[in-house]
């Protein structure tokens, strides 16, 4: 590498790994080297990839969608569940359990899970008809897995918001999304425990002065981590910029991806199976036939793109793909400084991933 963003900083030379961890920058570049090396990109809802949907994923399915992502910059994920049925949570769940014991250094982490306990109003591209109250049974049987580390839910709704200190107390990130949640009920299920937004700005009760909604609540509130899907199509450009500027250092990109979505194209095929029928790729975008947003075919290279274009700088963009997620979730932060886990993305000059490494051992 030429040179590497470390701590928020680009410093040239290159990076060296030992035993998992970086363990110095700034080093002579080998003969010809090229490109930036960057933190690992971790997102945490990503619903699909390279045709895989993880709702119905097997262990073969798994494995091409963790390989495909290492090849997006990817190296840590939690494969989203959404849109089915009580059975279809429990049985992706378990699967992911299967997979996760024998993988043990996969980068695929405990699922999100988008739903069940969402509103019928914002419902965007899921089957409110696989929608439910809160109830303690249904909260232990979807947490007996232990295969949870995130669920977006929308404490408006009946029985939803006296589950949140269980999920909390689970280890659980609990993040309000696809809800009409007013910033009043948001506040009330952060005192609870909820601490991120999903999606902010989209699928949820709509920003207004004297009525901000979920939105409001993320951006004004400290502690409340603000997910953001930066394909430059679920949010305008000024609006990008406007969260950034609202919320520095809280902003968590992701993908929100389908499985149409594969590195460098608008995926396999123009149409989407189970979980979500219906779903069209055209000019980049993912719709329903009533036109309704359902989830992205973006790569991060993609948001890179977008993001410059709507001027948030680049080691901002960057950690926006890592840094807040990595923070929510508990884990060991990585910013390319010595000692940290050896999680390292190579862009080139069109920000495209030319090698991805995860603990120090070369995925892509």
């Amino acid at each position: 590498m030429e040179s590497a963003l470390v701590g928020g900083e680009l410093v040239a030379g290159d990076v060296s790994v030992c035993a998992g961890v970086v363990e110095a920058v700034g080093l002579p570049p080998a003969p010809g080297a090229s490109g930036v090396a960057v933190p690992g990109f971790l997102d945490w809802q990503v619903n699909g990839f390279a045709g895989v949907h993880f709702t119905d994923a097997d262990a073969s399915g798994f494995a091409t969608a963790e390989y495909a992502l290492a090849c997006a910059g990817i190296v840590l994920a939690l494969p989203t569940v959404l849109n089915t049925s009580v059975d279809g949570y429990l049985g992706a769940l378990d699967e992911l359990a299967h997979y996760r014991a024998s993988v043990p250094d996969s980068g695929l982490l405990g699922a999100h899970l988008e739903g069940p306990f969402l509103s019928p109003r914002w419902h965007g591209a899921h089957d409110e008809g696989s929608f439910h109250h809160g109830t303690p049974d249904l909260l232990t049987a979807l947490l007996g897995s232990g295969e949870v580390s995130m669920l977006t839910l929308a404490p408006e709704q009946p029985g939803v918001e006296a589950l949140i200190p269980a999920l909390v107390d689970a280890g659980v990130v609990v993040s309000i999304g696809h809800s009409d949640a007013t910033v009043q009920q948001c506040a009330a299920a952060q005192k609870l425990g909820a601490s991120a937004v999903t999606h902010c700005w989209n699928a949820h009760r709509r920003f207004a002065p004297r009525d901000p909604g979920p939105a409001g609540w993320a951006l004004s509130r400290q502690g409340v981590t603000v997910g953001l899907i930066a394909d430059g199509i679920h949010v305008a450009p000024e609006v990008l910029a406007l969260t950034f500027a609202a919320a520095p250092h809280r902003v968590a990109l992701t993908t929100d991806a389908i499985a149409p979505a594969v590195p460098g194209s608008d995926g396999p095929g123009p149409t989407v199976g189970a979980p979500m029928r219906g779903v069209v790729v055209r000019d980049g975008a993912a719709r329903l036939a009533d036109g309704t947003l359902a989830g992205s075919v973006a790569t991060p290279s993609d948001m890179l793109r977008v993001l410059d274009a709507a001027g948030v700088d680049f080691p901002s963009a960057v950690r926006a793909l890592h840094a807040p997620q990595a923070e929510a979730l508990g884990l060991q932060p990585w910013s390319l400084l010595p000692g940290d886990p050896a999680h390292v993305v190579v862009l080139d000059d069109a920000m495209e991933v030319c090698q991805a490494w995860r603990h120090g051992r070369r995925l892509v």
